[in-house]
């Protein structure tokens, strides 16, 4: 547990908490084809290498993943909590945007969630008037809200997987930005 928690040690955006699934190890042995001779990360090779292909895959168009295990405040999400995260309108895709719902000690999808994501093709998925869409992750629907909220455990922590599929430039020169997930509400 404490080798995945130092993988988020190089958030994506400067005072943020989004990552790229992966350690800063793993991102430059890629860069120099593992040139170091006592440095070879095989544990996260294994982890990043599970998220490259436990994801669904678009014929002729690529995709790129953040990971967060934070709220903006940097506290581990909580399962029993209410968050929300405020997904910027005109997101960086030439397909769609989704965020997903992994158990923390698992990293695998919440076992019986009534669903594990929300995307910008989610039917009913409601937009706020500027182009915005707050996604909620908790373990009850906040009133109102059911169409943007993703089910919790709240017997354990969670991390969100957070897809861009066709993604865009303003992602990679971050122009474009996405915020940290919020908590909106006390232990129930």
């Amino acid at each position: 547990m404490a080798r995945y928690e130092a993988s988020f040690s190089s958030p994506y955006y400067e005072r943020g908490h989004w990552t790229r699934p992966g350690s800063r190890e793993l991102l430059e042995g890629q860069a120099t084809f593992f040139e170091k001779p006592d440095v070879y990360p095989v544990d996260v090779r294994g982890v990043t290498f599970s998220y490259a292909y436990f994801t669904p895959k678009h014929s002729g168009a690529g995709s790129s993943y953040l990971l967060t295990i934070a709220d903006k405040d940097g506290r581990l999400l909580n399962g029993r909590r209410t968050y929300r995260l405020t997904v910027p309108a005109n997101v960086p895709v030439s397909q769609y945007w989704s965020a997903t719902v992994y158990d923390r000690a698992t990293h695998a999808p919440i076992r019986n969630a009534r669903w594990l994501s929300r995307s910008s093709h989610t039917p009913g998925l409601e937009r706020n008037a500027d182009g915005s869409v707050d996604v909620y992750f908790g373990p009850e629907a906040p009133t109102g809200r059911e169409s943007n909220w993703v089910p919790t455990s709240p017997g354990g922590g969670f991390e969100v997987l957070f897809r861009f599929y066709g993604p865009g430039k303003q992602l990679f020169d971050k122009t474009w930005r996405l915020p940290d997930i919020e908590k909106v509400s006390q232990t129930r």
